[in-house]
Order: C-alpha cells, then sequence, then structure tokens
C-alpha cells in the first residue's frame, strides 16, 4: 500500500510519520511548501514535491477544512486511487465524484515536533463503498486497534466534541495562566493539577462523577469569594459563573 500525504501541516507531518514507523509506504509529501514539504518528507523517509503527485494507491489531504475542496479538485490522481481527506467538519462529498472518496480522520489534536501515540488515538472512516472502506480500514488499522466508521453528521459532532475538551480547555490554561502570573507564579504550577484532572476523567469514563471543587460541592463562600477575586476582570469572572452554573447543573442531573 503506498500513500501519498498531500499537506505539510501539522496533521500531515504526525500522519507522515506515524505511517512510516508503522511501515506502510510513504511514496511522496505533495504541498506548496517547499521547506515544511522537504522537512516532513525527511522524518517519513520519502520526497517532497509540489508539481506532480507521485502514484500511490490512497492520497490523504491533509489540509485546513476551508482548503479541502480546492486541493482535491486539482488533485491528478490514478484511475482507481483512494483521495480521503482527514477533517473532522468536512462532507465526504466535498471530494470529486469522480474519485473513490472517503474520510480518514484521526481524532486527536497535533502540533508541529510533538510526537503523537497513535495506537491510543480514535481514528473515524467514511466511504461510499465497502473496498474503499475496508482499504481506509485497513490503513488505519496500521496506527491503532481504535477504528470506527462515522457519516459527515456523526464525524462533526465527534469534531465538535473535541473543540470542548481540547481547544476550550486550553484556553481555560491560559486564563488561568494569567491569574496566577499575579502572584508571581508561571503555569508549570498548575501542570500536575491539569494532568491529573485529564487522567481521571479519561480513565472514569464518566467526567461528571469526578467532577470537584466548590460548585460542585455546592460551597457557596469560596464562591462568593472568587467571585470578588474576579470583578475587576468582567469576562473571566461572566465565564466562571457560567461553567460554576454547569457544574451544578450537570451535578443536579446525575443524581436523579
Amino acid at each position: 500500500m503506498r500513500v501519498v500525504i498531500v499537506g505539510s501541516g501539522h496533521v500531515a507531518e504526525a500522519l507522515a510519520i506515524g505511517l512510516h514507523e508503522a511501515g506502510v509506504e510513504v511514496a511522496q509529501i505533495f504541498a506548496r511548501n517547499e521547506a515544511r514539504g522537504r522537512a516532513i518528507a525527511a522524518l517519513a523517509a520519502t520526497t517532497w514535491s509540489a508539481t506532480k503527485p507521485a502514484v500511490a494507491d490512497i492520497y490523504l489531504i491533509a489540509v485546513s477544512d476551508r482548503a479541502v475542496a480546492e486541493v482535491a479538485a486539482s488533485l491528478d490522481v490514478p484511475e482507481g486511487a483512494i483521495v480521503a481527506h482527514t477533517a473532522g467538519c468536512c462532507s465526504i462529498e466535498t471530494l470529486p465524484a469522480e474519485v473513490r472518496r472517503g474520510v480518514f480522520y484521526p481524532f486527536q489534536t497535533f502540533s508541529s515536533g510533538r510526537r503523537v501515540d497513535f495506537s491510543k488515538i480514535y481514528i473515524f472512516v467514511e466511504a461510499e463503498d465497502t473496498t474503499t472502506r475496508e482499504a481506509l480500514e485497513g490503513l488505519a488499522g496500521r496506527l491503532t486497534h481504535h477504528v470506527e466508521q462515522a457519516d459527515s453528521a456523526r464525524r462533526a459532532t465527534i469534531h465538535l466534541s473535541g473543540v470542548f475538551v481540547s481547544n476550550f480547555v486550553n484556553c481555560m490554561y491560559a486564563d488561568a495562566a494569567e491569574v496566577l502570573a499575579e502572584v508571581g507564579l508561571k503555569f508549570d504550577v498548575l501542570a500536575p493539577i491539569a494532568l491529573e484532572a485529564a487522567l481521571k476523567a479519561g480513565e472514569s469514563g464518566n467526567p461528571v462523577a469526578v467532577q470537584t471543587g466548590p460548585a460542585r460541592r455546592g460551597d457557596t463562600p469560596t464562591l462568593d469569594r472568587h467571585r470578588t477575586m474576579l470583578a475587576s476582570k468582567p469576562k473571566l469572572l461572566d465565564l466562571y459563573n457560567k461553567i460554576s452554573e454547569n457544574i451544578c447543573h450537570n451535578t443536579k442531573t446525575s443524581k436523579r
């Protein structure tokens, strides 16, 4: 199985490295950005091109959601090859109808230069026929045992959940670092509690059951003290109140 990675962003880098280390032949990195393309190609022991994609069995389009349609429409692939994108919120119909189209969605946050353990990641696959689906599942199976089918609607919901657990949580980290900086401390003070909270939620299978804190306990004096401390930061105060209310709601609902 020969695979061409189309793109040079974070997802493209992670997939190129992961597939190469899993023994899959990464035939080429096909991308407009020469510096990034060559760098990723070196990591996956392959070549880079911006002019013509190499012959392959599967072409994985790992570009931003808004660029998927344009890139796919301009891609020259052999007859019978599979073209799949890696976007969470793009329909399979974003790809040209004349190719064997599919979706290969690794559910993880990726950053350049940071290795991920694909064996722990879920990969969601979609295809329009059994043969294409089985080929994509086979490729995903080289990376992880967590392979599931997901149509566009289900995948969009999965993507939305990821925004809450990754993007929003990271924004909370930034807000917490701002609060902590007022007493001269850096974010590394928060790292152990952040890691433990994430591990505990993941291992429990039910985050509501392991919720802690003053809102969970109904500790009104502590809540009020925090609100007083945030009085000069209206945006953070509003966020604190809304999330505390949501924790109270989740706690009450779970007890019914």
